[in-house]
């Protein structure tokens, strides 16, 4: 110890796991002497949870640079394509109650611009269909890219949905086969090291001691290495975020149904529910918190939903929103489900695990020494992102009006964090800007703050002194911006049939 970073031991698979193998043996190919070794070790007994079936726009990027075509990634991985979320009753909870967060950026990145190009030209429409390309394609279930586009390029933003599982099982053939990850299937029994010390190294039921540089605590939410072994502590945001509990299952669809191009989250007394299309079959989740709804009333909320239409068994899943006091420790930093994990509204948990495999990767430490600079900084970083993402979360709760005890007490001043009851205030007055974020690289940017606050029906009076750009150029960008959804429309494939080949590409000018 005290050297050069030489080996990276990876403890834990999982998408945690593959994920950062993948990014890091990408980003340091050489596997010479001379390079970076990386090993993971994962547990033949722990299986996948393979839950989480949405990303965001993100996991383009990070496919791309691990080198996974995205025609593979769709076919192996039952992928469809992502444009955004609709929350349906959330607001009023009655049944026109419905409105998008979509990946596209409206009109104008400038928050009165568009807020004044809604007032003035579209009042009577929602906002994101009002100053958005992407609220209709979205809706119609359109893919957001051609059959003849290079890989992880469209006409617009977009993301995945994805069967968890069979991603695990595509990165972890490519990191092997491809990028010079060693594999290491075993169970870990023992953490060599001091308590106030670093790792020294991790044993193996029957691989024994593997010695590392730095260790990649992927184990879940034992955090087997941070928790575990260091001792970090976690802190409970369950007092912000209520949600606790998740009943999920699978229905099977028809070869020729709609591929929804949209994440629904469908709001219920005590929580909401997720529904995901994939090419096979729809992912549903109802999550809820267990102070206001027990097991029972949340299975028969979910088979209320789903109707008669045959579905798997549901089974049930436990968690806590929360985070580790701290991410690197030592020579230890915790990704995935080991750093925390949040409720799975607007899924923020692959785009955290991405975030932190990148940052490593980028800041790989060369030393020892470097190492605890490193530390530092990405602590400080990803407490940041954790709050900012909390704050974005429980946003949705806040400016619900539904009357049911659950979001009430969502809207309770000791429930919201300080720094979003501000923004809050200051928003009554003001659209949400760039000033009020503090890093470049927000994992939700401002006008993603837009598409919620007005969304749910917050409306601000213009700033009195606020300079905004006249309406006529305003009207310029709108009907830009509705020529363009009406090409979009004609032009772009279906999610089913892009993702079949049934139908011939059309070609797209704009």
């Amino acid at each position: 110890m005290g050297g050069a970073t030489k080996h990276i031991v990876i403890v834990g698979g999982g998408t945690a796991g593959w994920i950062t193998a993948g990014v890091l043996a990408a980003n340091h190919p050489d596997r010479s002497s001379a390079g970076l070794r990386i090993s993971l070790i994962e547990s033949p007994d722990i299986p996948t949870i393979g839950v989480g079936e949405g990303t965001w726009p993100t996991i383009r990027n990070t496919l791309a640079r691990i080198g996974i075509s995205e025609a593979e990634f769709l076919h192996t991985c039952n992928a469809s394509f992502k444009q955004g979320s609709r929350f349906n009753r959330w607001v009023s909870g009655e049944a026109d109650d419905s409105y998008v967060h979509p990946f596209e950026l409206p009109i104008s990145s400038d928050g009165a611009d568009a807020l004044n190009a809604w007032k003035a030209l579209a009042p009577d429409k929602p906002f994101a269909e009002a100053v958005c390309v992407q609220s209709a394609p979205g809706q119609e279930g359109l893919a957001p890219r051609q059959r003849t586009m290079p890989d992880y390029s469209g006409a617009m933003n977009y993301a995945y949905h994805l069967d968890a599982g069979k991603l695990v099982e595509l990165l972890r053939t490519h990191a092997v086969s491809k990028l010079g990850v060693e594999h290491v299937q075993d169970n870990v029994v023992e953490i060599i090291g001091q308590k106030d010390g670093d790792i020294e190294a991790v044993r193996c039921d029957a691989h024994g001691l593997v010695a590392g540089d730095l260790f990649i605590d992927c184990t879940g939410r034992q955090s087997l290495l941070l928790g575990g072994h260091y001792g970090v502590g976690f802190i409970d945001k369950s007092n912000i975020l209520f949600n606790n509990r998740a009943v999920v299952t699978h229905v099977p669809v028809a070869p020729d149904s709609v591929i929804a191009s949209e994440t629904v989250s469908t709001a219920h007394e005590a929580g909401w529910i997720w529904d995901i299309g994939l090419p096979t079959r729809r992912g549903v989740g109802c999550v809820y918190a267990s102070d206001y709804m027990d097991d029972e009333r949340a299975e028969a909320t979910l088979r209320a939903y789903l109707g008669d239409v045959e579905h798997t068994p549901p089974r049930r899943i436990s968690f806590q929103s929360g985070h580790r006091e701290r991410f690197w420790h030592q020579n230890c930093v915790a990704v995935g489900l080991s750093a925390g994990f949040l409720e799975p509204l607007e899924a923020s948990a692959i785009v955290l695990l991405e975030l932190s495999a990148a940052m490593i990767a980028e800041n790989m430490p060369v030393s020892r020494a470097a190492m605890t600079i490193e530390a530092r900084k990405f602590n400080q970083l990803f407490l940041y992102r954790w709050g900012r993402i909390i704050d974005f979360l429980k946003l949705h709760y806040v400016l619900s009006q539904r009357d049911e005890p659950y979001w009430r007490d969502n809207r309770a001043a000791e429930s919201i964090p300080e720094r979003l009851q501000d923004y809050l205030e200051i928003w009554k007055t003001r659209p949400p800007n760039a000033y009020d974020f503090e890093q470049s690289r927000e994992v939700f940017p401002v006008s993603s703050y837009l598409f919620v606050t007005y969304g749910m029906g917050m409306t601000p009076a213009t700033h009195p002194t606020l300079d905004a750009r006249a309406v006529d150029a305003l009207k310029d960008d709108m009907q830009r911006m509705l020529r363009t959804r009406r090409k979009f429309s004609e032009a772009l494939p279906t999610n089913r049939a892009l993702l079949t080949g049934s139908s011939a590409s059309l070609k797209l000018a704009i």
